[in-house]
């Protein structure tokens, strides 16, 4: 097997690593004159044997041509004659999957460690790998947003050990920060840092003031008990209402703003607002402009808002930042860094783009209503979902 290459080398030398077209149009062809030219060398060729290569590489061809041809008339019969669950197997057969290693994977718009930062992965999120480029990958996760990341981060399974593993107990990390340990004891080496959301499967067995997990790999570890909460128990009781998703946002309150970010390392506008409902059980949409699609329209205005409340500013109908509504005309939002600001002209916190709020949604009571905003217990990317419209019926049963 080959060696992994070097990443802290590749992070010092992205450019050069990652993109090597680049190099080759920086001024490096001067070592490429010592060789001959094509035409040189084309000339020291014998004649006959210019015309033998010529009819051999044609007959190659030739000869590709109407295999590939007959082979891609082939698979449209068979296409043809696949009954729809035989071909959504086949699909689902060459489909890669994976799950999220790292406490929080960062995704690049481009397979550059220098490329922009479009969005984190919390550990033991699912993805679907699309594409590779070297050690890059190539993933759509279920926000839904696709970008790259680097293949450590990931630990690819196959369709069967990926329904395995959603269906096997897990622990969520609902401290802020956390450590993995290798022994259960806070002075023994770490294995990784946690972060609030992150999952891990439960290894049973705890020790005293820990319990025992595994990393997606099998890696094992343990993590102080105080620290999470059985997943499945956690996502059941679950609330986000007004005074769960307000205290949430407080508790978020100083983490540095970060373009792309979605995790307490660091947080863009709509990351916030996903991570806030994220950590009550709910799912938002990746993007603002996403989110300002989700739930029900209410006025922006302080005599229809309600605390939960998500406001929506803009120019010209494209929203540009989301923020969460807190009563009597003040929010909480990322702009430079988590923080409150007030919608009334006067107050010493007042939002210098107050002027820019286009919309507002409410979410709060709407999750799993088909309007864009779904209870994690009810998300085919953390739980089984073969019994839905069975639990769905016996949920209304009770309602």
């Amino acid at each position: 097997m080959a060696a992994r290459p070097n990443y802290a080398e590749a992070e010092r030398n992205a450019s050069s690593l990652v993109l090597p077209r680049r190099n080759s149009i920086n001024g490096r062809q001067a070592k490429y004159t010592q060789k001959p030219s094509a035409m040189q060398t084309f000339i020291n060729i014998r004649p006959l044997t210019i015309l033998s290569g010529v009819i051999f590489m044609t007959c190659v061809f030739v000869t590709c041509l109407l295999c590939s041809g007959t082979a891609a008339a082939q698979d449209d019969m068979d296409q043809e004659t696949m009954s729809p669950e035989t071909k959504a197997q086949e699909e689902s057969r060459q489909m890669r999957f994976a799950v999220t290693e790292y406490s929080a994977n960062f995704l690049r718009e481009k397979p550059d460690f220098a490329a922009e930062l479009g969005n984190q992965l919390l550990m033991g999120t699912p993805v679907t790998i699309l594409a590779e480029e070297g050690y890059w990958r190539l993933v759509l996760s279920p926000d839904p947003y696709m970008a790259w990341c680097v293949d450590r981060g990931l630990t690819e399974m196959t369709e069967l050990e990926l329904k395995e593993y959603l269906k096997a107990p897990k622990y969520i990390c609902t401290a802020l920060y956390s450590q993995i340990y290798t022994c259960p004891d806070r002075s023994s080496e770490k294995v990784s840092d946690l972060v609030a959301g992150d999952l891990m499967l439960n290894a049973g067995k705890a020790a005293k003031g820990f319990v025992r997990i595994l990393l997606p790999s099998g890696k094992e570890g343990f993590v102080p008990k105080k620290d999470v909460e059985d997943f499945a128990g956690w996502a059941a009781k679950a609330k986000a209402d007004s005074k769960s998703i307000l205290s949430t946002a407080e508790q978020l309150l100083g983490v540095p703003y970060m373009w792309g970010g979605t995790s307490v390392k660091g947080l863009d506008c709509s990351g916030f607002t996903r991570l806030v409902w994220l950590l009550n059980g709910v799912l938002l949409p990746r993007n603002a402009s996403q989110q300002a699609l989700t739930g029900k329209e209410v006025p922006p205005t302080q005599e229809y808002l309600a605390p939960g409340d998500l406001l929506f500013f803009g120019r010209d109908g494209i929203v540009t930042h989301v923020g969460i509504y807190a009563g009597e005309g003040r929010f909480i939002h990322a702009s430079g860094s988590v923080r409150r600001s007030s919608l009334n002209p006067g107050d010493p916190d007042y939002y210098e783009l107050s002027d820019r709020l286009m919309s507002a949604r409410r979410v709060i009571g709407e999750e799993d209503m088909e309007s864009g905003v779904v209870s994690i217990r009810r998300s085919a990317a953390y739980f089984p979902q073969e019994d839905e419209q069975e639990d769905r019926q016996e949920d209304r049963q009770f309602d």
